[in-house]
């Protein structure tokens, strides 16, 4: 894990000194909100429905048991006692009051953490896959590479005022579990030929127009990542539209100037700047890789994990779905689901956050990681220290054991909190894991990623979602639309509309139809949601979704 330097140390605490001095000021007047405004935002600190909310960077998800106790600290002196994970691996509190913040900001600082560059039009948190450095697939970590990136990126003095946001996520493996073509920049780290390489996804985005990534360059050389980066948002940042908000990402000027004109301007301008890059970022890039050297692991027994497995439906249940295949056969992975049945998707209180802090430090090497699915992770447990960890997770209300099923959904704040809202997330959210909970369904469902946002940014990621719904305001009365199809892997698709919107009192009876028209749909019981929509198309299910249409064609 990567440490603050003397230089970094210096840099946070002066923009917290700073930061300090024009809160005194909105105190007591002399800054008006307006004026405000763009200086809160350097520091993440939004005006939410109800009160401000400070979004706080967890670098490409990495947590280590000091940073996640500080953390609960931070809920409980500051906050309401609980955090918000977001889906991009951020921790965001939703009731600070604006003199505390600094003081926040101070305590953030204690531990390597801040909040700079959390909002703005500059480029955020750096995410990646939240298996990174565990994961049996991975070709190489992505989080030095995510790290190299940050530092560029942070204060970068050219792009501290882009046309709109910039989001960049990086993958070390085949398996896309960061959402790469979903990004400004996607990279996925390549191996060809012996040699380490890149290739880079340009123009992903949600939001009003979604639209997947395109390839920019199919294998980028090692020793050019940085420049090239430098280049594309060079280019962006001279042809972004700063005429209309809502034309202003990268995904558009990709798509009105066409990506092989794009290619070519990158590629101008990555010649003109390349020489300036005389090797000090892959040195660097050497030294940020020290950094996350992997633990010194203990060979571990898998006796007790199998006499467990074997002899409590429980824990084999949990096992079947929250544990993932590690790089070496005596640990595995642990997701810690963040989604009881009728919890708020990604919410944890400082009690539960304490917990995690201390199963990583008993039994996790001392890392944990944030998903972008709003959970957990363990990336390096011993095999015979499962049975011990559920124990705890299931005395915390931590041992769901949902992770990529339909309860384990992605939600926005939504109405409850947000004030771009137009409908609610969370009460939807809690509805549906409920009753599907009530069902006993979701084990003989399977694999299904349900996926909710509040308005039509979808902070939620609705339009990659299995099943995708997007809250509305239609005449006042939130009104709520299903996508299907949709998929943020590395075959990424955006789901296709189903027909008209469900009201409130509709839409978990909707999604119900939906998933048992699923069952009857299916070949077998290994035919997922996903590959039942992609052989039978939107048809079948619309029929599900709307029997009253059936019933009136017949």
């Amino acid at each position: 894990m990567y440490h603050y330097n003397d230089f970094d140390e210096a840099f946070v605490r002066g923009r917290v000194a700073q930061f300090r001095g024009q809160v005194e000021r909105r105190i007591d007047g002399s800054l008006t909100e307006d004026e405000f405004r763009p200086l809160r935002l350097m520091n993440g600190l939004y005006l939410q429905l109800h009160a401000y909310m400070l979004r706080v960077a967890i670098p490409y998800g990495t947590l280590d048991s000091r940073k996640m106790r500080q953390l609960a600290m931070i809920a409980d002196r500051w906050d309401k006692g609980y955090g918000h994970f977001t889906t991009r691996q951020n921790i965001q509190y939703n009731w600070p009051a604006l003199k505390d913040v600094p003081d926040i900001l101070d305590a953030l600082a204690d531990v390597g953490m801040h909040a700079i560059q959390t909002s703005g039009n500059t480029i955020r948190n750096v995410t990646a896959d939240h298996f990174a450095g565990a994961a049996a697939d991975e070709v190489a970590d992505p989080r030095p590479v995510a790290e190299l990136l940050r530092q560029w990126s942070t204060d970068h003095p050219e792009f501290q005022f882009l046309p709109r946001k910039f989001k960049i996520a990086v993958t070390g493996a085949e398996a896309d579990r960061a959402v790469i073509r979903s990004h400004d920049i996607g990279i996925q780290i390549l191996r060809r030929d012996g040699e380490i390489g890149y290739r880079v996804i340009i123009g992903g985005g949600l939001g009003r127009t979604p639209m997947v990534g395109k390839v920019l360059t199919d294998f980028l050389p090692a020793a050019d990542l940085l420049p090239y980066c430098e280049a594309i948002v060079s280019v962006y940042n001279v042809l972004g539209r700063r005429d209309n908000k809502y034309k202003a990402r990268v995904k558009i000027t990709v798509h009105e100037n066409g990506i092989d004109a794009i290619r070519d301007q990158v590629n101008e301008r990555f010649a003109l700047i390349r020489p300036q890059f005389s090797g000090v970022d892959q040195r660097m890039l050497r030294e940020i890789e020290r950094s996350f050297a992997l633990p010194s692991f203990r060979p571990s027994s898998r006796d007790a994990f199998e006499a467990a497995r074997n002899s409590d439906p429980v824990f084999r249940s949990w096992a079947d779905t929250n544990l993932a295949a590690h790089r070496r056969d005596d640990h595995a992975i642990v997701s810690i689901s963040l989604k009881k049945h009728g919890a708020t998707p990604g919410d944890a209180t400082s009690a539960q956050m304490r917990l995690m802090a201390d199963l990583a430090e008993r039994h996790g090497y001392d890392e944990l990681r944030i998903s972008h699915e709003q959970n957990v992770i363990l990336p390096h447990v011993p095999m015979g220290d499962l049975p011990a960890v559920h124990a705890a997770l299931k005395d915390a209300g931590l041992a769901t054991a949902n992770i990529g099923l339909i309860s384990d959904i992605i939600a926005c704040p939504g109405m409850d909190y947000c004030a771009l809202a137009t409908a609610r997330s969370i009460p939807i959210a809690q509805e549906i894991a409920l009753r599907f909970d009530e069902l006993k369904m979701e084990h003989e469902v399977g694999p299904l990623k349900i996926k909710i946002s509040g308005c039509i940014n979808a902070c939620g990621h609705h339009h990659v979602g299995h099943i995708g719904i997007l809250g509305l305001d239609r005449a006042g009365v939130e009104n709520y639309q299903i996508t299907l199809g949709g998929d943020g892997t590395e075959t990424t698709v955006i789901g296709e509309r189903a027909g008209p919107g469900f009201s409130a009192d509709e839409i978990v009876p909707a999604i119900e139809r939906l998933v048992k028209g699923y069952l009857e749909l299916r070949e077998d019981a290994g035919e997922t949601f996903l590959q039942c929509y992609r052989r039978l198309g939107l048809g079948p299910f619309k029929a599900t979704l709307y029997p009253e249409a059936r019933a009136d064609a017949a």
